[in-house]
């Protein structure tokens, strides 16, 4: 059974890695990154089977997408708590010759980054991909991929869910992280998503619902769920209800954190809503 103390300690640790990132280099994607915290936890520390002694291929392993690379320090964060590459390297965010580029990218090697990711859209459609090859391969195991519910007013995205319902790619789990905000506002106000359960089902996906993303108990059975629900013909969507910025009350539930870094006085007051759990890494 998950130790949901231990998960959360974690989360609550990459938030402050998050905060400390960006305000370091004033620059980056604070919001999105903050409200993800649970999911990423949960998947690489409880859920996901894969090795820390990385290679490109993934054989024999589950494999894991960011397609909303935008929201990169959350990801860097868990990489590195997961172990691997030394949570030292946190403090490179966005610097001048870093592995860690504000979007994931390839060219560095940077372990746990298997494709570059940031062109909104395009996630799917390598997940999918790649998910056919492992089951062509015989291999068993899973690919996840998460995108941005902003992000699904890029037609590529449903491209790439038409091509893996009529190919029954059901080894794909879609996470949409669907807390209503992208970089302009409200989704609703710049184009609004409509309907996206009755979508994505007619879509001919199986459509399950996280009602809490920012709850670890909420996040682990649902992707329990999502994970049953398998190798039935059917990919799978989770549409994951989160709040951007959560977990900092001057950032919770408003766009404008989308792409701002806090200044001194905004970084203090957030680093002091969140528990050092783990130890930060050193400046």
């Amino acid at each position: 059974m998950a130790d949901l103390q231990k998960l959360q300690n974690i989360a609550t640790q990459s938030r402050r890695d998050i905060i400390r990132m960006v305000s370091n280099v004033a620059s980056g994607h604070p919001g999105g990154s903050l409200g993800c915290a649970e999911f990423f936890t949960a998947l690489y520390f409880e859920v996901m089977e894969h090795d820390t002694n990385f290679n490109m291929d993934g054989k024999g392993e589950d494999m894991f997408f960011l397609s909303n690379g935008h929201i990169s320090p959350i990801w860097y964060s868990t990489l590195a708590r997961v172990g691997y590459f030394p949570v030292e390297e946190l403090n490179t965010f966005r610097k001048l010759n870093t592995r860690l580029q504000g979007h994931p990218a390839t060219h560095e090697g940077l372990p746990g980054i298997r494709i570059a990711s940031g062109s909104l859209g395009q996630g799917l459609s390598v997940a999918t991909g790649v998910a056919l090859s492992k089951k062509m391969d015989g291999d068993q195991h899973l690919v996840y991929v998460l995108a941005g519910d902003g992000e699904l007013q890029e037609g590529q995205v449903w491209e790439a869910a038409m091509f893996a319902a009529h190919y029954k790619v059901d080894n794909v789990i879609l996470t949409v992280d669907w807390n209503g905000q992208q970089i302009d506002g409200p989704n609703d106000e710049v184009m609004s998503l409509g309907d996206l359960p009755a979508k994505w089902a007619s879509f001919g996906w199986e459509v399950v619902i996280m009602e809490n993303g920012n709850d670890m108990e909420n996040v682990l059975a649902t992707l329990a769920e999502a994970k049953a629900k398998t190798g039935q013909g059917k990919p799978i969507v989770i549409l994951m209800r989160t709040e951007m910025g959560y977990g900092i009350d001057f950032m919770v539930g408003t766009h404008k954190w989308h792409g701002k870094a806090p200044n001194a006085e905004q970084t203090e007051n957030a680093l002091s809503q969140l528990e050092e759990t783990l130890g930060d890494y050193p400046a």
